[in-house]
């Protein structure tokens, strides 16, 4: 029942961390990857995490994972700037 929630709770995340993606700041998305960041390492510092090479893999991936939310919130933006200056152009040339 545990990996059921944590799946919601993945997904939230991926999905907070796309929207973060898509502000016109470039740092709202660093937000997520460096709280991630201190939580894992929080983790291990308190044996949270016993293994090592298991946080190392845990960090690599989470931050794999939250790197490629933002770069696809990132271009869904550049595409959706490339829209509004079309249509802006658009409408000049009537």
């Amino acid at each position: 029942m545990d990996d059921f929630y944590g799946v919601f709770i993945v997904a939230g995340v991926l999905a907070v961390q796309y929207f973060f993606s898509t502000r016109n700041s470039i740092y709202w998305g660093a937000v997520i990857p460096v709280s991630y960041i201190v939580f894992l390492t929080w983790m291990l510092v308190t044996n949270r995490i016993e293994s090592t090479i298991g946080f190392i893999l845990s960090l690599l991936l989470g931050i794999l994972f939250l790197i490629a939310e933002w770069n696809g919130g990132r271009k869904y933006l550049h595409k959706k700037r490339r829209k509004e200056l079309d249509k802006m152009k658009t409408h000049d040339m009537k």
